[in-house]
């Protein structure tokens, strides 16, 4: 279908210029303190991942190998969490997002716990297997926004996203590379510890364990409920098993553990209590959100995979040489100045701009934040880390600072392409679904593309096609993307 059947077809939301509703901060503040939670426990183990391979023993002195087992341990996060996490989204729906997120809280930490304490390669797995199977935090505390906003304030509220996601990510490696093997870092603390001995990596990851503990405390005193429905797990489970009949949200009177649904976003669409199956949620601009949403995230995954790689490789092989704590120093400083202009500029320029051309100019940037990566390499062949260098390296920044734009925009959409509020879970729930998939392969196809292009120099540039073509990619599914949010049909 083109793209101009889809807007003939389409009804769309006309635009209509409102005042900001400003947004509910105490509520607001705790969702984003909840998603420190996730960028922690999966970046904790950044720094240590390949030691504790080795340490295991599980690739026999095989230096070659220790890459393998820790893509296969980062992506069987992934793996998992793509066979649940469309349930988890569709249960919200039933039974509220708190009780779904208290659980993902909950094996966040004991996964962690378990991590730290696994001395076994069939023990990590395990952990992270836990790890990516009670989580479906993501897209829960996603539908969780678009309750508490309205379509006025909603791009502000996804503004906020990145920080949250940048503050975990620059927090865990710092975390994970102070507080491995302690023993040997702090002798005078924790020399005389036999317990971190046997475990030199559980101090890491009792900090991130401890935090997804402490945030299913908060969660579970001040978070409030923001599905009008009180649905028991029980029933939910006896009506998939006994084929009961579960009736649509109850609106809650007199309850303050509910918010006012007056107060949550809702499309203009028709029944906002109708809960829908999922064959009637794969329509159209469902699967277009959704596939703009896999389209990016696999474009940002490979990119954040191979940037680091490349800044590591050697300048004669093609990249530029730079040591650990200097690639540290440039992705925490990212992190920090890429929220904050989520942050500040974001909403603003969805005002003026829209959903559609920020997230078309976004995944455009994309061509020359890849094209960057060779221009890089031969100014410092001929130049070293000149300043010139470092010019091109902030330019390289800036462009993916853009590219992060489009995320705000794509969730935007999947929340516009939910046929109704009660199915918000569950759509997000399709969306994130792609996104694991796409995540649980990405990590693997990109460095093994990256390894080939240093091996042979007559391969020299496939890494760099390849990263092309998932823009190009990108591209194209925002072509089907409408320039006004849909409508429902009915």
């Amino acid at each position: 279908m083109s793209q101009q059947q889809l807007d003939e077809e389409t009804p769309l939301l006309p635009l209509q210029r409102k005042a900001r509703t400003p947004l509910p901060w105490r509520q607001f503040s705790i969702i984003l303190f909840l998603q420190l939670a996730e960028p922690l426990t999966s970046q904790v183990i950044a720094p240590f991942a390949p030691q504790l391979i080795r340490d295991i023993g599980i690739t026999n002195g095989d230096e070659t190998s220790v890459g393998y087992y820790v893509g296969l341990m980062y992506s069987l996060f992934f793996a998992t969490q793509a066979l649940t996490v469309l349930h988890w989204n569709r249960i919200s729906d039933h039974i509220g997002r708190k009780p779904v997120i208290l659980t993902g809280l909950f094996g966040l930490s004991i996964s962690m716990y378990c991590f730290g304490l696994s001395t076994t390669f069939s023990g990590l797995v395990l952990s992270r297997a836990l790890n990516g199977a009670l989580n479906g935090n993501v897209g829960v505390i996603k539908s969780m926004m678009v309750d508490i906003t309205d379509s006025t304030n909603l791009a502000q509220a996804y503004a906020y996203m990145p920080l949250a996601w940048s503050t975990g990510g620059t927090i865990g490696p710092l975390v994970g590379g102070l507080l491995s093997r302690p023993v040997e870092q702090f002798p005078n603390v924790f020399g005389h510890s036999q317990f971190l001995k046997t475990y030199p990596y559980f101090l890491a990851c009792a900090v991130p364990a401890t935090f997804s503990a402490l945030a299913w405390i908060v969660t579970s005193l001040f978070l409030r409920e923001t599905v009008p429905t009180r649905v028991t797990l029980g029933r939910f489970l006896r009506s998939k098993y006994h084929k009961d009949t579960i009736p649509g949200p109850v609106t809650l009177t007199g309850s303050s553990d509910s918010l006012s649904t007056e107060d949550a976003a809702r499309p203009a669409n028709g029944d906002d209590s109708k809960l829908l199956p999922l064959r009637s949620l794969l329509i159209p601009r469902v699967i277009i959100a959704a596939g703009n949403y896999a389209a990016l995230s696999f474009l940002d995954i490979a990119f954040r995979d191979v940037q680091p790689l490349f800044f590591a490789t050697p300048i004669e092989l093609g990249g530029l040489g730079l040591d650990p704590p200097r690639i540290g120093n440039i992705l925490a400083i990212y992190g920090v100045i890429n929220g904050l202009f989520q942050i500040l500029f974001f909403a603003d320029l969805h005002d003026r701009f829209g959903s559609k051309i920020i997230y078309s100019a976004a995944m455009a940037a994309g061509v020359p934040m890849i094209v960057i990566f060779p221009i890089l390499n031969a100014v410092a062949r001929v130049q070293g880390l000149s300043f010139t260098l470092w010019a091109i390296v902030g330019l390289q920044l800036a462009f993916s600072m853009i590219l992060n734009l489009a995320y705000a925009c794509v969730f935007i959409y999947i929340a516009a392409a939910s046929p109704n509020q009660a199915s918000f879970g569950a759509t997000n729930g399709i969306a994130q679904l792609g996104v694991s998939i796409v995540r649980a392969i990405g990590p693997a196809s990109a460095t093994s593309t990256f390894s080939l292009s240093i091996k042979n120099p007559h391969h020299a540039w496939v890494i760099y096609y390849y990263m092309i073509a998932l823009v190009c990619i990108g591209i194209f599914a925002s072509l089907f993307l409408p320039r006004q949010l849909w409508k429902n049909q009915n």
